[in-house]
């Protein structure tokens, strides 16, 4: 059987590698995959319970539920001030990932350019380059021990050939939320060049320390121009569920449908009826998720008090921690795979979301803060001994 030169291409990511390791032993702290231990709201499990037991086990529409869209239509007007159409605009999705994988394929054809924004998500990378595309790269700069990029070296990486920007803000893996400034330049950019903008807002709930969020679709005449990517994995701990969106202008959303209708038929019908009930619920948020996060976050802001060889800056959003190990002498790479060996604590190497961060560790706190705890333990024990020299 022979297996495609595409396939053959495709690695496993570093985050599932060390995941996948982990597993040998019986006592490991895993850090690795940003898949919350917190369970799915009573509300949500109730409401999906009802409709298995009430026989909505078929198929929907490819775009979803209609009473779905609907709902999203008017939390997506809540929380970015911006009206989707959900008869023609809105796609209801298996999760954020098919939803920006059947964005790219819409958008891109062979050899067009996707400009990439470091440090990011590794599943970016992939997904471009399986949609034919060619993954453009602008580098971070450190500012202060954190990751900055500059929006001048965003838009001198605009060629021809550019289709797309993706942002992903809060960001996946550095916690960083980018500020007004930044996005109205790349609005202007995204204008100027007639580029589509992929806005990859999953972690959007989870902000810190009264960081004021801002959206690409902030900026007038930008949702013209704009893909919207969300998913409820993180805000309502659905990661198992697996569904989320795509808003975007009616001729892209209708050639995502078309898409979805030819590769899953439309997302589980189970996880569309709960969604619903969530999002018509008026006296219903995440807010004990975000609190509960929020307190992990400080914790893990307390662990690295006085830790020995490693700094971190706290992360504006998302669950992660970006720890710079570059003290160490050794790399995220030869730190993670030490550190998993030595003290059974799985991280995720840094060089997995750029070039610019392999002096990295990714750390994502989504364990109860025992564990949290438990693992900065070993963390610090291991680094005490690196720091003796031993």
């Amino acid at each position: 059987m022979r297996i495609s030169n595409l396939a053959m291409g495709l690695t496993p990511s570093p985050t599932r590698k060390l995941f996948d390791m982990a597993a040998k032993y019986n006592d490991t702290v895993d850090f690795t995959l940003g898949d919350p231990d917190i369970k799915t709201p009573i509300e949500i499990r109730n409401a999906a319970c009802k409709a298995i037991m009430d026989g909505k086990t078929r198929y929907s529409a490819n775009a979803g539920l209609i009473e779905l869209r609907r709902a999203i239509s008017a939390s997506v007007l809540r929380r970015n001030g911006v009206f989707y159409d959900p008869e023609t605009e809105i796609v209801a999705t298996i999760g954020a990932m098919e939803a920006l994988y059947a964005s790219l394929l819409c958008l891109l054809n062979s050899g067009d350019e996707v400009i990439l924004l470091e440090p990011y998500w590794i599943n970016y990378r992939h997904m471009v380059t399986m949609c034919g595309g060619v993954p453009v790269i602008v580098s971070a700069k450190e500012n202060n021990g954190g990751f900055a990029v500059s929006a001048d070296d965003v838009e001198a990486a605009v060629t021809d050939k550019t289709r797309v920007i993706v942002i992903n803000s809060p960001n996946n893996p550095s916690g960083v939320v980018y500020d007004k400034e930044f996005m109205g330049r790349i609005a202007e950019t995204s204008k100027k060049y007639n580029i589509t903008v992929i806005t990859d807002e999953v972690y959007r709930r989870l902000l810190y320390d009264g960081v004021e969020y801002s959206s690409i679709l902030d900026f007038e005449g930008m949702k013209e121009n704009t893909v919207l990517i969300y998913s409820f994995s993180k805000e309502f701990a659905m990661t198992g569920w697996r569904i989320g969106y795509a808003a975007a202008p009616k001729e892209l959303a209708q050639s995502i449908t078309r898409l979805q209708e030819n590769i899953v038929a439309c997302a589980p019908l189970m996880s569309q009826h709960a969604l619903v009930e969530a999002l018509n619920d008026e006296g219903f948020d995440s807010k004990e998720i975000v609190d509960e996060f929020t307190a992990r976050r400080q914790c893990v802001i307390e662990q690295m008090e006085g830790m020995p060889l490693l700094k971190m800056n706290p992360p504006q959003g998302t669950f992660y921690a970006f720890i710079d190990i570059t003290d160490t002498g050794l790399d995220g790479e030869a730190f993670a795979y030490k550190l998993l060996e030595e003290e059974h604590v799985a991280v995720v190497p840094g060089g997995a979301y750029g070039d610019s961060c392999k002096n990295y560790i990714r750390i994502a706190f989504t364990l109860e803060i025992p564990r949290i705890i438990e693992g900065f333990g070993r963390i610090r024990r291991f680094v005490e001994r690196i720091s003796k020299g031993e």
